[in-house]
């Protein structure tokens, strides 16, 4: 598929011939849900925790006779049924994080640039290079043409002024392709990836 490639002032650079396999499939929402519920497990902390009976600070006493009170039989205050005792079976801190196989990860990825680009909300910019890490500059050109909630994607590393001038700027995420991912590209209004994030996605995906 071919698309149009733009200037960060909004000048036409050419066009661009697109991989069918990369952003021409049919986007498929079961596959796109599978890896971003896999994303946001590994980032879920995890640290939830209660104090169970072994855990909470009280006397180990037994607290009164065990016949002749008419009540039911106790031992130690800990016990879940009384106020300040431990929790019993309650949440202790531990990994969220599932397995799913890289290619099925790949296959993902594939979907979510495919999405993007059957939306129409796929940009190919020519190159994200400022000469001054001047945000106001930035802000300006991202006005004008029409970006709110957007991702960046660039190649291998991403310049330094151009992140520089992004990182103020609410709405504006910028990644190296290495970090391209499912989750964040979906999340975004509008896909902008340089023609070097272009080059190196197809070399990584194929």
């Amino acid at each position: 598929m071919k698309l149009d490639v733009i200037k960060l002032d909004g000048g036409k650079a050419g066009s661009i011939d697109l991989d069918e396999a990369l952003f021409g499939l049919e986007p498929r929402a079961d596959i796109l849900h599978r890896v971003v519920r896999w994303q946001r497990a590994k980032a879920q902390a995890g640290t939830h925790s209660v104090l169970g009976k072994s855990d909470v600070s009280y006397s180990t006493k037994k607290i009164y006779r065990q016949k002749g009170t008419g009540g039911a039989r106790h031992g130690s205050k800990k016990a879940p049924i009384f106020r300040h005792g431990g929790v019993y079976k309650g949440p202790t801190p531990r990994s969220h994080a599932h397995d799913l196989p890289k290619k099925f990860r790949a296959l993902g990825l594939k979907h979510a640039l495919s999405a993007k680009a059957q939306a129409g909300e796929l940009v190919v910019l020519d190159a994200a290079v400022m000469a001054e890490a001047k945000t106001a500059i930035l802000a300006k050109s991202a006005k004008e043409l029409g970006w709110k909630r957007v991702l960046v994607i660039d190649g291998a590393e991403v310049n330094e002024n151009f992140a520089k001038a992004a990182r103020n700027i609410e709405g504006i995420d910028v990644l190296p392709s290495i970090g391209a991912n499912v989750y964040d590209i979906l999340k975004s209004d509008t896909l902008v990836i340089t023609k070097a994030g272009v080059e190196a996605l197809e070399a990584r995906l194929k």
